[in-house]
């Protein structure tokens, strides 16, 4: 299955940082190879990245049906729209960076089970980055083939509103907010993935050694603070907002006062319990396998051949819970 089922059978509450470390070493070592080519991937995100095998963590990248060498570019409307960064949908010169933010993209969807920017359209899309990380510098405007779309004569974001009613203010809310993480490693790698400016972006072989991807502790610059480029910049002052991610719930194995009881240390660490899956608001179809699944303005698919089981609360209400696809299953999320 691809990450996007995976996130699917997981009922869309996101994975332990321990998982994505690992998933994470991968994909930087398929876009450290794609930059000693001098290739840019062009379509990076979930469907295109495989479990290779049901119950192990090795993961292949998949699809270069879009990508091309940095010096050969042909298409200029590239990129899934949940994954496609800010110089593409300006229309700005691309390279090896549009592949960094796909990646940013897509760790942070593994986190929390859902995109990080999920814009209906293009102008909602840039209005969802721009939420959390505030208009571009005007110099990133200027070079912009598109801007009128975006911006006003003076380069203030012009006004969207979703289908349901929601506009964006620019700026509204932090990275930690919007990721419902508390960890600095985390939002640093996340950070340094998406930036605006391509030039600043963090480059494959640089996020190798991020404190992240080792697990060893470095002493960094307090972004947050002496940086205004920095989405993290706010995290340390911002107070955990309320419905703040929980923690990780394995399997029930009792019921106390109407609430399952759960153990941290049991098989689901990687799968922390979040509410409801939101909808996902774009039209893209999944790489073709033997359980076809697409996304669609309706939500989530609801196909699914993984088996199923019922268990009910102590108040007798029946829900639905996932059964682990294999016993060997429960390696891969420890």
């Amino acid at each position: 299955m691809n990450l996007y089922e995976f996130i699917k059978s997981n009922d869309f509450r996101g994975f332990s940082l321990k998982l994505i470390r690992r998933f994470t070493k991968q994909l930087l070592s398929s876009l450290v190879l794609l930059k000693s080519h001098r290739v840019i991937h062009c379509d990076l995100k979930p469907e295109n990245v495989l479990l290779a095998h049901p119950v192990h963590s090795e993961i292949k990248v998949i699809d270069f049906g879009s990508s091309c060498f940095e010096n050969e570019k042909v298409y200029t409307y590239i990129q899934s729209r949940f994954y496609r960064s800010p110089e593409v949908i300006l229309g700005m010169a691309y390279g090896l960076p549009i592949d960094m933010w796909s990646l940013g993209c897509i760790l942070a969807e593994l986190y929390t089970g859902y995109p990080i920017f999920p814009g209906e359209n293009e102008q909602e899309q840039l209005a969802c980055i721009m939420e959390v990380f505030g208009p571009p510098e005007k110099h990133l405007i200027e070079k912009s083939t598109r801007k009128k779309l975006f911006f006003d004569s003076l380069g203030k974001p012009r006004l969207t509103v979703s289908s349901k009613g929601r506009r964006r203010r620019p700026s509204s809310k932090s990275l930690q907010q919007a990721l419902k993480c508390d960890d600095e490693a985390f939002l640093d790698f996340i950070s340094r993935c998406l930036r605006w400016d391509p030039d600043r972006r963090m480059k494959p072989d640089e996020a190798t050694q991020h404190e992240f991807v080792t697990g060893i502790k470095r002493a960094r610059t307090r972004l947050h603070r002496n940086n205004t480029d920095s989405p993290v910049r706010r995290f340390h002052n911002t107070q955990t907002p309320s419905g703040s991610r929980p923690l990780p719930e394995p399997p029930v194995t009792s019921f106390k006062n109407g609430q399952a009881v759960r153990s941290r240390d049991n098989v689901s660490s990687s799968s922390p319990v979040k509410s409801m899956p939101a909808k996902r608001h774009s039209i893209i179809s999944s790489t073709p396998l033997s359980v076809s699944t697409k996304r669609t303005s309706a939500g989530a698919p609801v196909v699914s051949n993984l088996p199923r089981v019922t268990i009910r609360s102590a108040s007798g209400k029946a829900e639905s819970a996932l059964m682990s696809m294999t016993t060997g299953a429960v390696s891969f999320f420890r």
